[in-house]
């Protein structure tokens, strides 16, 4: 699962094999050891690679079937699935959520 998500990652995003290894400070044959499965990835570079693809790392590993598990309305990650919280806990955090959008965007006027 993680070779064939990272590569279609890689593709989406328009990166090459070189992009890649450059943005992960490696040569481009270790990186492509990553998508071909003959590397595991270890937890600092798997990190690396999920901020550069924008992606949540269970993603990559093919625990989530989302690339970005969200909230339809406020844009919370529930990293660990929604199941995780109770709705009061979701609603709390909702709730803390638009309220510093609403002091952000007063701030930033």
């Amino acid at each position: 699962m993680f070779t064939e998500r990272l590569s279609q990652l890689r593709l989406s995003k328009g990166l090459t094999h070189q992009d890649m290894a450059d943005k992960l400070g490696m040569t481009r044959q270790g990186y492509g050891h990553y998508e071909s499965g003959k590397r595991t990835v270890d937890s600092e570079t798997l990190s690396a690679i999920a901020d550069i693809l924008d992606v949540d790392a269970d993603y990559l590993l093919g625990r989530t079937p989302s690339p970005k598990p969200t909230h339809e309305e406020t844009g919370i990650a529930f990293y660990g699935g929604p199941d995780k919280y109770s709705q009061d806990e979701i609603e709390v955090m909702e709730a803390a959520l638009k309220a510093y959008r609403e002091q952000k965007k007063k701030f930033l006027k």
